[in-house]
């Protein structure tokens, strides 16, 4: 089995990847410096811990850095020289440059290098459409399986050099997040009340809002070490100060021709702009999907399942709100925030209440015509809401029973006693006698 070092495991991304790997079958360790903190990490995501960074480099199979940015250049060079022949070494820092070079600099004999940047952060659920990016200097073996293991989880995977990434990173992470924290900054000092601005909103208000609060929710240490550690990032910082000085101006001094002709310019720049737009139309139709589904629902009973927690609220639901619901579960009430759930499919309620409920045998015979056949009787029954699984117990022909008739024995687990009515009204549907 693979063993895996995460270097700052404890916590944010580091903490993420060792879970995930962990739940994939692979022997994860994990180093944090709070020993009280790593081990009660380490017992809920099932993996091991130390505090010794040296042990868990020298004894692992693959070591991932996954430490602050301003830390990882002497985490690089303190590990890169212990680590032992035919391993591999990874970061998953936002700027690759530095790090990149360092660790091929100081990696000990032997030992493959495969830096990597994945694009998203640790609230994410799998690595299905995730994009993750790697810059190897060379394509050795431990890169084939790195590339092959994020192929088989559905990664969208970017090759590219370290430079490349820098510089794209300072528009993609750089240039965004810093608009966007002004903008949160601007309504800020503007003293403007958020909820009470989103009654007065357009769809793609609330959608950039929500993008905007996304991106400020971050460790903002994070992202000042993402603004001041990648050096093409400073370029972009003034030119954006250029370009919102020019549109200012022409506000200011009514240079509508102006005006237009730049903004003209930069929505052709956009790639692709029917693309970009349908898919921005998906983003906003996603936002009211769910509560178009519950509205039909509301009265019956529903499963859902909280996206930050996973704990499933199962019951009726009594109300629907814009921005809540209220479900009945046994004798109380619960509001839920619409933002914090998902609605579970019908599989995934079924799957869930086989889990959680007490499941109930009952046997029932009935009279069918000869040409029945009892296989085809016993999946129908199964299909039945409520009804976890049935069996063929007994097949009769006697003298009891008309000539020209069988009687068929089932036996059906269900988890809700209304089933029992539904497998009785079936089985007088298909025209037989229940005995």
């Amino acid at each position: 089995m693979v063993k895996i070092a995460v270097i700052g495991g404890t916590r944010g991304l580091g903490r993420w990847i060792a879970k995930f790997l962990a739940e994939k079958g692979f022997d994860v360790l994990i180093t944090g410096r709070n020993v009280t903190d790593g081990e009660l990490v380490s017992k809920k995501i099932g993996t091991g811990y130390t505090n010794n960074n040296s042990l868990a480099a020298e004894t692992s199979d693959v070591v991932i850095i996954s430490v602050p940015i301003h830390a990882t250049p002497n985490i690089i060079k303190e590990l890169a020289p212990l680590m032992k022949p035919g391993s591999l070494l990874m970061d998953v820092t936002s700027v690759k440059e530095e790090s990149s070079h360092l660790m091929e600099q100081y990696a000990a004999e032997g030992v493959e290098v495969v830096p990597s940047h994945p694009m998203f952060g640790p609230r994410i659920r799998s690595l299905d459409g995730q994009v993750v990016v790697l810059t190897p200097s060379v394509d050795g073996s431990w890169y084939t399986k790195v590339y092959k293991f994020l192929e088989h989880e559905n990664t969208r995977i970017i090759v590219t050099t370290p430079e490349i990434h820098d510089r794209m990173m300072s528009i993609v992470q750089g240039l965004t997040h810093f608009a966007y924290v002004s903008i949160a900054a601007t309504i800020d000092r503007l003293d403007i009340d958020i909820k009470e601005s989103r009654k007065f909103a357009s769809p793609i208000y609330n959608l950039m809002l929500d993008t905007i609060a996304r991106i400020t929710a971050q460790n903002p240490y994070l992202v000042y070490s993402i603004q001041t550690s990648n050096k093409y990032i400073k370029d972009a910082h003034e030119t954006f100060n250029e370009t919102f000085n020019e549109l200012k101006n022409m506000i200011a001094d009514g240079d509508e021709e102006g005006f237009v002709h730049a903004m003209s310019n930069a929505a052709k720049h956009i790639d692709d702009l029917e693309s970009a737009l349908g898919r921005s139309d998906k983003a906003i139709s996603a936002l009211s999907e769910e509560v178009n589904i519950l509205k039909n629902l509301v009265g019956r009973e529903v499963g859902l399942k909280h996206i930050y927690s996973g704990k499933v609220h199962v019951g009726m639901l009594e109300e629907l709100k814009p921005e809540f619901l209220v479900l009945k579960l046994n004798n109380s009430s619960t509001k839920l925030k619409l933002s914090n759930v998902e609605i579970l499919t019908d599989k995934e309620l079924k799957d869930w209440k086989i889990n959680n409920y007490p499941l109930r045998s009952y046997d029932v015979s009935a009279v069918f015509p000869e040409s029945a056949d009892p296989e085809v009787v016993v999946a129908t029954v199964q299909g039945l809401e409520g009804v976890v699984d049935a069996e063929v117990m007994d097949t009769y022909s006697g003298s009891q029973i008309p000539e020209g008739s069988i009687s068929i024995t089932l036996r059906y687990l269900v988890f809700d006693d209304d089933a029992v009515l539904e497998v009785e009204k079936l089985l007088k549907g298909f025209g037989c006698q229940i005995r």
